[in-house]
């Protein structure tokens, strides 16, 4: 089984979390979308759409972050034959889908410097166009990944589209704290893969250094975020990359290779 994913990237957290809590054995390969490594042609063939992550297992690929960890807990079943895990329930599906309809993309990126944002945009943009030339017969499918991302620029000047996004994720917060008055956990006193779902979206929150607003703000889950923090299977997915100087150490590096291929005009 292979993963291709980045440790930043939201969506590849949740699965590597359900990956580590289920103790499955996968290999490894890290995509930085920042760098346009998600452009090349061997993972754009793969994956048209160029999101991450991207599950494969032998010729079967799955795209989808509820439709990965779905397959990864239906393969645990299987080998463990039913006796050590059963299937999510039907409430913690219902949490899991709640969770990913808030997309972290425009949040995210509101909350970086413009001038920063505008120069990573304008050299992903270029590095589109460059692998356009390498591959013409994938040009279609890199000329809407070129529109995409002309059209995040322009949904970024857009007020309300922003409003809604931060609306949305408050809702979201604030019925997690309504829950977790009641439960340990989000579908109930077992960690679950619900969980997986909402410790990213908490982690990308104090990356942003928003946790003082939404976290902390919020007792039961600043309660639960102490204690999600303990867990084995968040200090090797996400925790190994925030502590300390860590947490801008992929950041830093990330953002010198922009500047240095920039600068060189290679894309």
């Amino acid at each position: 089984m292979q993963l291709y994913h980045h440790p930043y990237s939201v969506d590849s957290q949740k699965v590597r979390l359900a990956l580590e809590e289920h103790d499955v054995d996968y290999t490894s390969y890290h995509v930085n979308p920042v760098t346009g490594k998600n452009m090349d042609s061997s993972f754009f063939r793969m994956n048209p759409s160029a999101k991450l992550p991207v599950f494969k297992n032998g010729s079967h690929i799955i795209f989808d972050t509820i439709e990965i960890i779905k397959y990864i807990e239906r393969i645990v079943v299987v080998s463990s034959g039913g006796d050590r895990i059963s299937l999510s329930s039907g409430e913690v599906i219902e949490w899991m889908q709640k969770i990913q309809e808030w997309n972290p993309k425009f949040f995210t990126l509101s909350h970086v410097p413009e001038k920063y944002r505008l120069f990573v945009s304008k050299f992903i943009r270029r590095v589109i166009i460059a692998r356009m030339a390498e591959s013409p017969d994938l040009a279609s499918a890199y000329h809407s990944k070129l529109r995409d991302a002309y059209d995040t620029e322009d949904k970024l000047r857009n007020l309300d589209v922003l409003k809604r996004s931060k609306e949305h994720l408050v809702r979201l917060l604030d019925e997690v704290e309504t829950k977790l008055s009641e439960t340990a956990y989000l579908a109930g006193e077992e960690f679950t893969m619900a969980d997986v779902m909402l410790i990213p979206v908490l982690a990308r929150l104090v990356l942003l250094n928003l946790e003082d607003e939404y976290i902390g703000s919020r007792p039961k889950i600043a309660e639960y975020w102490n204690v999600i923090q303990q867990r084995p299977s968040y200090k090797k997915v996400i925790g190994k990359y925030f502590k300390g100087w860590k947490r801008y150490k992929t950041l830093i590096k990330t953002w010198c290779f922009v500047r240095v291929r920039s600068m060189l005009k290679r894309y």
